[in-house]
């Protein structure tokens, strides 16, 4: 049997869960809602990377990213930030949309999924 570990979260959700040697993250958003779409999506980079230690993992083990930007016209300002962070020598499979959030103070939202390390 599978053995399923949920990290942080509440009622409704984990922030992150692991199984059979994946990490699943929620996904994440920006706790600064004042910043700008570079600063929210760094905001999320940093939540994601702690996220992905807690579960024995980190950034390289990224198997893909699911990017919600509520403007798809802030694209370039989150792909500069995302290109900051990501490590070149292993790029996940990644998906940029235009949705509407949850809040509407979010400008982007992220979820992973990544190997344990």
């Amino acid at each position: 049997m599978t053995e399923i570990q949920r990290f942080g979260g509440n009622y409704r959700l984990c922030e992150a869960a692991t199984a059979n040697g994946f990490v699943f993250l929620s996904g994440m958003v920006p706790e600064n809602t004042d910043a700008d779409i570079g600063g929210q999506t760094a905001d999320v980079l940093r939540q994601i990377d702690h996220w992905l230690a807690q579960c024995s993992s980190d950034k390289t083990r990224i198997v893909e990213a699911t990017i919600f930007l509520a403007d798809m016209g802030d694209y370039e300002g989150m792909n500069a930030a995302w290109d900051a962070w990501v490590d070149l020598q292993h790029p996940p499979a990644r998906a940029c949309v235009q949705a509407r959030l949850a809040n509407p103070e979010w400008k982007v939202e992220i979820k992973v999924s990544a190997a344990q390390g």
